[in-house]
């Protein structure tokens, strides 16, 4: 790979440091804050709401989130509407710029008190972590015994073939990490903008990389350099 601003993030997630990762200007348009999750800290969960102000998601790696045993949201939701009836219809898809959502579960670390402080949140984060690394790395972990659900992290599952078919911040944030060489698991959050109500603005975005010192990457350039790593190297994760 030869994209400085590639290199730049990769580098950064090595130091376990924020990067901006912007999708598409055709999909969602919006930048997140994306922090690998073994390096979270009370701190950047306050950066992430104060600076991001979206949701405080978690990305994994999708052999991860496998091997933890951890589902859509979606396809649990479809079972239990076979009690609860309106759930059928509350998950029926129809969002504009994706075919499905990559939500799974909400939870909290077993540890944490009410789980929504940036302590608490922050320890879930690194927690999920350290899961992901076990995981990954041949270790068994009992993941219902380390967490609770519902709680106040959202667990996101990303598609199996990373940045191929689905490409939102889900899984450019997880090939980023992956490409890096250090646990898939990201904390990310969407960046908002308190004049309009909506998005960011791109140049915002921008702007606000450059006065953090903070690599600002798009969702193109990864993909370009995910499948140049595919291509070169074989998946380590089976």
């Amino acid at each position: 790979m030869t994209n400085t601003v590639i290199e730049d993030a990769l580098e950064a997630f090595r130091k376990g440091e924020a990067i901006l990762i912007y999708d598409f200007d055709d999909r969602e348009g919006e930048t997140d804050i994306a922090i690998p999750a073994f390096s979270v800290e009370p701190r950047d969960v306050t950066m992430m709401r104060m600076d991001g102000g979206g949701l405080i998601c978690v990305a994994l790696h999708p052999v991860a989130a496998d091997k933890l045993g951890l589902p859509f949201m979606h396809d649990v939701l479809q079972e239990a509407s076979q009690k609860f009836p309106l759930l059928a219809d509350l998950s029926r898809f129809d969002i504009r710029y994706d075919s499905r959502s990559s939500f799974s579960l909400w939870v909290n670390h077993r540890s944490t008190f009410t789980g929504i402080t940036d302590v608490d949140r922050a320890l879930t984060i690194r927690k999920l972590g350290e899961a992901v690394d076990s995981v990954l790395n041949g270790g068994d972990f009992d993941f219902a015994s380390e967490f609770r659900s519902p709680g106040h992290v959202a667990v996101l599952k990303a598609s199996t073939d990373l940045t191929y078919s689905r490409v939102g911040q889900t899984e450019l944030s997880v090939a980023i990490a992956e490409m890096a060489g250090i646990a898939p698991a990201v904390a990310i959050c969407e960046m908002l903008d308190a004049e309009t109500g909506k998005a960011l603005p791109k140049a915002k975005a921008i702007r606000y990389a450059e006065e953090n010192s903070l690599t600002f990457v798009e969702g193109k350039d990864v993909v370009e350099a995910y499948k140049e790593f595919r291509e070169c190297c074989a998946n380590i994760f089976v």
